[in-house]
């Protein structure tokens, strides 16, 4: 590591521990994914706190997003970068198209359902690459600010050699990683329903002054759009009989998030999002977290 890299990864961790209360980062992730998504999206923007959202530009819905997001400046833009599609009868596909990345979808022109997948179908890193620009290069055309990036379900960051290709765009387009900067890493995707509330004051409550706590959340209004989505490929979201609850667990984390937002609690943390994180510490300061060999 480079002595200047070193210096302000160190810079920035006794800054961040200074505070005598825990800093939080809340990033919104699959925003653009379809009009539920940015439903909640808006609903959160309405309580002013500062977010991080990050936009699947690869789907049909991110211009609605876009729209959203260019009137609510206090929430930090990032591009959640996208090689899957996981949901039953709503796919979609690469910005490049079917024959601009055939070795990146199936044989309708769609992203594959899941990780696992994508590593199996002896994907091309140029085209990869190739994407992802794309995907950048959509967001950037919206006129957004874009400050980071993140892989959508973790693909893109499931290999050394991918991570390689994250890390040259994000240099590329000068903007941070998420994860990338010693966050400690926190999510409720995983959380039953009705435990969302009472489980997310358990992980507030656990958080102590030190590095950033970023904390992983999916939102969503439950309308009829988003209710018959079924997960392909995360039987957390479904239930035993394979019945749709994915909808009912985001809309209970965007309730979740909704009263965190309203009640005195917020005050016992510092809200930060990656605009502030980077404007402290800068670009220079991320350093790539362990990935499995």
């Amino acid at each position: 590591m480079k002595l200047a890299a070193l210096m302000l990864m160190t810079a920035a961790s006794l800054s961040a521990q200074s505070s005598s209360r825990p800093e939080v980062l809340i990033r919104i992730d699959d925003i653009g994914m379809n009009h539920s998504v940015n439903l909640a999206l808006a609903q959160l923007a309405e309580t002013k706190m500062p977010l991080s959202a990050s936009v699947m530009f690869a789907c049909p819905w991110y211009q609605e997003a876009v729209d959203i997001l260019r009137q609510n400046p206090q929430i930090t833009v990032g591009v959640h970068l996208v090689l899957n599609s996981e949901w039953k009868y709503y796919r979609w596909g690469p910005v490049l198209g079917k024959d601009g990345v055939p070795s990146l979808v199936d044989s309708a022109g769609y992203f594959l359902a899941s990780t696992d997948e994508f590593l199996a179908h002896k994907y091309d890193l140029g085209e990869v690459e190739r994407e992802l620009d794309a995907q950048l290069q959509r967001a950037v055309r919206s006129g957004l600010k874009i400050s980071y990036v993140d892989p959508h379900m973790g693909t893109a960051a499931s290999t050394p050699q991918l991570l390689a290709i994250v890390e040259r765009l994000a240099e590329k387009y000068h903007v941070g990683i998420s994860r990338y900067f010693g966050e400690t890493d926190h999510s409720m995707f995983d959380v039953p329903i009705a435990q969302k509330q009472s489980g997310f004051r358990a992980l507030l409550d656990s958080l102590k002054p030190g590095p950033v706590n970023l904390v992983v959340i999916h939102v969503a209004q439950a309308t009829p759009e988003i209710r018959v989505l079924v997960d392909m490929n995360n039987a957390t979201q479904n239930t035993a009989g394979g019945e749709p609850q994915m909808a009912l667990h985001r809309q209970a984390e965007l309730d979740m998030l909704l009263q965190f937002a309203r009640g005195p609690l917020k005050r016992n943390f510092d809200l930060v999002n990656y605009t502030g994180v980077i404007a402290r510490v800068g670009l220079g300061a991320m350093k790539r977290p362990a990935v499995p060999e």
